[in-house]
């Protein structure tokens, strides 16, 4: 981690490592998760100036090859060494190591059947990592993060975690 810091501030001597956005998480509550910052320090205001390059529905918001991105930032993000501060979270209870994603959105933009998977805590890795990555629509993670939710146990977890860490080394990880 001390590693991914480092290039993180040569690359941006001003800008901050940590990127802390308020998420989603069980029943609804908001938190802080934690990520190495992936982009440049005005990310949040280019993100409207880049608004129609949008390829999934809103809130979601993804744009391949997004100019946003800082050449680490791509490295960490590939690697998905970009989550490793989200282990934080998990010590605090905020978050688990499998689970649903929790959303950037709030709550009270879910669907009445969206809310079923503010019933758990929300996770590092799913089930829509592993099958969808970033290429899905909330609506089909939804059903995916339903489907784990009905069904979860420790075997799916173990499961799921294994097959995550495989991902991360053939660098599966594009957002």
């Amino acid at each position: 981690m001390s590693v991914c810091g480092l290039l993180i501030k040569l690359g941006e001597p001003k800008g901050k490592v940590m990127f802390t956005q308020e998420r989603t998480g069980i029943g609804g509550h908001r938190f802080a998760m934690y990520k190495f910052r992936t982009m440049v320090v005005n990310a949040e205001e280019l993100k409207i100036e880049f608004s129609h390059l949008n390829e999934l529905q809103w809130p979601d918001f993804k744009i391949t090859n997004d100019p946003r991105i800082t050449k680490i930032g791509s490295f960490l993000r590939k690697t998905s060494l970009d989550e490793l501060p989200q282990i934080i979270n998990v010590i605090r209870g905020e978050m688990s190591l499998v689970g649903p994603r929790p959303t950037s959105f709030s709550a009270d933009t879910y669907a009445l059947w969206h809310t079923e998977r503010l019933d758990v805590i929300p996770g590092l890795t799913g089930l829509w990592q592993l099958l969808g990555r970033g290429e899905t629509e909330f609506d089909e993670r939804l059903r995916m993060d339903i489907t784990y939710i009905e069904r979860r146990c420790m075997r799916l977890d173990m499961h799921i975690l294994l097959r995550t860490v495989f991902a991360v080394l053939k660098q599966k990880g594009a957002h």
